[in-house]
């Protein structure tokens, strides 16, 4: 059994800042991929970033530059800083995590979600 748990979330208002951290634990051998993606109200879930397990990030255009993604392969936690945040950036952001276990290879699991919001 595998779980993610995100924290950090929470009411910032716009220009200001939050960093959001997912920890993955179970039955895990390795981590692939690991990243955020959002899911704003009455909109389809997108991504945010994610980054390989060697470092290499990948990031959605309308947050480079903004929001920066980090993660500890020791500790199997992902991590995004947000910086300049605007109301746009509402939504509840989900871990993400392409996880190799002993029984499964590559299945992607996700976290249960953690709302930002951004108030206009």
């Amino acid at each position: 059994q595998v779980q993610l748990v995100e924290s950090g979330g929470g009411l910032v208002q716009t220009g200001g800042s939050l960093r959001l951290s997912c920890a993955a634990s179970g039955s895990i051998v390795s981590i692939n991929r690991m990243g955020w993606y959002r899911q704003a109200p009455g909109k389809q879930r997108e991504l945010v970033a994610t980054i390989a397990r060697g470092g290499s990030p990948n990031y959605a255009d309308s947050v480079k530059g903004r929001f920066t993604i980090s993660r500890d392969n020791a500790k199997n936690t992902v991590s995004v800083q947000m910086n300049s945040l605007s109301p746009e950036d509402t939504a509840v952001y989900y871990c993400y995590a392409n996880i190799w276990t002993p029984t499964k290879l590559g299945m992607d699991y996700w976290g249960k979600g953690t709302l930002v919001t951004v108030p206009a």
